[in-house]
């Protein structure tokens, strides 16, 4: 299987160490990881800005850059998200114009083998137990994305189960938005703010060490929020509590 790291613009930019993090766990499983170096952002932000044709260039070279590959595996909803439910209808809407089938067809291959990295982990190579350990009280905050997008599920949470050391408590109002949403966040800052500290007093009350999500942005948004509420919880990627060991241990 060839398997290749989609890193997304705020990972590569913010968060560099999440896709050193997937690179680590996946190794330790036995796959080989390519990171393509033309990849680049997929277009969601635009997307969700309104610049739908702005966004198709994107899509072709997302679509270009990845087709090779028997699975893309990113740490991001959000991102798996646009190109799983998204990328479809920038061909419906391109087909609907008259133009054609071309954007379709070339979007085509790359959508059904994009994954959030927890469903790759449980869906295509069939694991639960990842060898990891990681010391500390966790919750879990499952992201808009992946809980209505993608339909994660509980893959995230019987990962979280099965690492060594970890206790995993529950999220008051897991399901409710953090607040960020992107240009959500811009547009919308009072409301934005306001969710974004409902969600840390729900994480602060189960007395986690650590707020655990599959998604950096909301992590960001989060952490900013904790940070200056002073907060003794610390935002942390799935990714890395996933790919700590004994021996590399994720703080």
């Amino acid at each position: 299987m060839r398997v290749a790291l989609f890193l997304t613009c705020v990972n590569d930019t913010l968060y560099p160490d999440t896709g050193r993090a997937v690179v680590r766990l996946l190794g330790r499983l036995g796959v080989d990881v390519d990171f393509p170096l033309p990849q680049t952002c997929c277009g969601q932000a635009h997307y969700n800005t309104g610049y739908r044709h702005e966004t198709e260039p994107l899509a072709r070279h997302y679509a270009e850059v990845f087709g090779e590959y028997d699975a893309i595996v990113t740490p991001s909803g959000s991102c798996a998200a646009m190109v799983r439910e998204l990328y479809p209808r920038l061909g419906e809407r391109a087909r609907a114009e008259g133009r054609g089938e071309a954007l379709a067809d070339v979007m085509a291959p790359v959508v059904p083998k994009t994954y959030e990295l927890t469903e790759f982990l449980v869906d295509v190579l069939g694991v639960i137990d990842v060898g990891a350990f990681y010391p500390h009280k966790v919750t879990y905050h499952p992201t808009c994305h992946g809980l209505r997008s993608l339909g994660l599920g509980d893959r995230p949470r019987r990962l979280l189960e099965a690492v060594r050391g970890l206790e995993l408590v529950e999220l008051p109002g897991a399901d409710e938005c953090c607040g960020f949403g992107g240009t959500f966040a811009v547009k919308n800052a009072g409301v934005s703010a306001a969710m974004g500290a409902d969600k840390v007093r729900n994480a602060e009350s189960t007395g986690a060490e650590v707020l655990c999500a599959a998604d950096n942005s909301c992590l960001m948004h989060l952490g900013g929020t904790m940070s200056r509420a002073g907060s003794v919880v610390r935002p942390v990627h799935i990714a890395e509590i996933l790919a700590s060991t004994e021996e590399e241990p994720a703080r």
